[in-house]
């Protein structure tokens, strides 16, 4: 009988949970670019995520990123990112990770960088009428 392996980094299930997240947004993709996950819609990058050192995740927060900066995990993000409300949340290994906190940034960030139309599909009632393909036909 195999014996299972479970993981003891508590930042290996959160990055698992908030990719899932991510990954279940409109028109979401995954890249790895610089060997980093990038979670991209339509191309643009709402989140960036790293294991080094941790885990650390950058993300869009043009509403509340004065708030988030308040926090003790929290920083500007580099590269001239945090003039457009971009924020980077650190921790190090062993630290516990706030889901839910990350989880509403997450969807901030789509939000922030998805096309309207794609963004709106958020809101949108569950089984109700929503706009399919670009013809405008209702499903």
């Amino acid at each position: 009988m195999r014996k299972r392996t479970l993981s003891r980094d508590p930042h290996d299930a959160a990055e698992k949970a908030l990719t899932a997240l991510s990954l279940g947004y409109p028109e979401t993709t995954e890249d790895f670019p610089w060997g980093h996950r990038a979670l991209k819609v339509r191309g643009k990058a709402f989140v960036f995520m790293s294991r080094e050192d941790g885990l650390s995740l950058s993300v869009k927060l043009p509403s509340s990123s004065h708030v988030a900066l308040d926090l003790p995990f929290t920083e500007p993000t580099g590269y001239g990112l945090a003039r457009s409300g971009w924020v980077t949340a650190s921790f190090a290994p062993g630290e516990a990770v706030p889901l839910d906190i990350l989880s509403q940034w997450i969807e901030e960030s789509y939000r922030a960088v998805a096309p309207k139309r794609l963004s709106a599909q958020l809101d949108a009632p569950a089984g109700g009428s929503r706009r399919t393909g670009r013809s405008g036909n209702r499903a």
